[in-house]
């Protein structure tokens, strides 16, 4: 059997990672495309380094651009690439351009198309990921779900028969790597040390909007612990439009970080400050505190159990994150770490049912 990856973003290699290692391990052929969607080598390079990936077979190239500029770069380029390579198997990643770049191209020239983490809903369709995952999975022949809650979002719409539950694979990568960092103490900017907050803010919706985005900056500015803010090349170049300091107060900026090193900062810090869908469910898996500076969360089971807030009044940000330490728990909601594995035997089922 023969899998095509497409991948562009930080989230999707990591994603990749224990899916290589798995297609390896089941002797099936696997190509890995990179879009370029990520192109700078802290976010892009060092994770096929640092989680052992092969390198990618085909690299497009597309760099950055609008959302339409850079969704029609990888669909011009992608079709050639799908009838060279003739998958088995087309695989898409999450809920980015790379994403709905890939499926479109599959679709259209009729290759089986697989979607890992279907089910996902954040019911706000502002958000152009949205459009990305809920387009994607009503495209796919097989929706590759990580939790029961996203599979009863794809029941609702109708998905069942397409739908299989297998966990969520960047569980696969977090509890690993944990392992292999045990209590390594990362390294750190120069003056935090003891407690601190780790931050991560880049999505569009914060970073685009002024007001916001200096709310969220000065909030973090007046916690009273220090605050490493590990700033995401949009989130740079915004506040440097806006005027806005990204080292004032409590805050210690520092480049994105390779995986690695990011797990053991977020295992070290008291609390997580972030948008970002994968690092919610890290800090939880990780059992570090989070606060998600959005309106709204796909990963529900953190709200659930108790370990992650929405930042809803941003005017309260600093008392959000400095709040009383969650109930501990066993729960585990994202599986038990073998979510590749299960992808890997489901793609081989759906291909031998065709």
């Amino acid at each position: 059997m023969k899998i095509l990856s497409i991948v562009g973003a930080r989230p999707q290699f990591v994603k990749l990672a224990p899916i290589a290692h798995a297609a390896a391990a089941a002797g099936h052929e696997h190509v890995i495309v990179h879009t370029g969607q990520h192109y700078d080598v802290k976010m892009s390079d060092v994770f096929f380094e640092d989680l052992d990936i092969p390198t990618p077979n085909v690299h497009l190239g597309v760099g950055s651009g609008s959302h339409g500029v850079q969704t029609g770069a990888m669909l011009a380029a992608m079709d050639a690439v799908l009838e060279e390579h003739a998958p088995d198997w087309v695989l898409v990643y999450g809920d980015t351009n790379s994403t709905i770049a890939g499926a479109l191209s599959a679709v259209k020239l009729h290759f089986p198309l697989a979607h890992l983490e279907a089910g996902l809903r954040s019911f706000n369709r502002a958000m152009p990921e949205e459009h990305n995952r809920v387009l994607t999975d009503h495209a796919a022949d097989l929706c590759l779900a990580p939790t029961s809650v996203a599979m009863e979002h794809l029941a609702a719409e109708g998905l069942s028969a397409s739908s299989v539950l297998v966990g969520d694979v960047m569980t696969d990568v977090c509890l690993k790597v944990s392992e292999s960092v045990g209590d390594r103490r990362p390294a750190l900017p120069d003056g935090v040390d003891g407690d601190y907050v780790l931050s991560t803010i880049h999505r569009a919706e914060n970073t685009d909007d002024e007001t916001r985005l200096r709310a969220i900056i000065e909030g973090l500015a007046a916690l009273p612990y220090p605050v490493v803010l590990t700033a995401h090349p949009r989130l740079v170049a915004r506040a440097a439009h806006y005027g806005i300091d990204l080292r004032a107060g409590s805050l210690h900026t520092i480049e994105p970080l390779d995986y690695p090193a990011m797990v053991a900062a977020v295992k070290a810090a008291r609390a997580v400050v972030t948008d970002s869908g994968g690092l919610q469910k890290e800090a939880f898996l990780l059992r570090t505190p989070c606060t998600t500076v959005r309106t709204e969360t796909e990963w529900t089971e953190t709200i659930d159990l108790g370990w992650n807030v929405l930042a809803l009044d941003l005017d309260r940000l600093a008392e959000i994150v400095d709040r009383p330490a969650p109930a501990p728990t066993d729960a585990a909601p994202y599986g038990d770490g073998r979510a590749a594995e299960a992808t890997v035997q489901a793609l081989e089922k759906a291909h031998l049912a065709r």
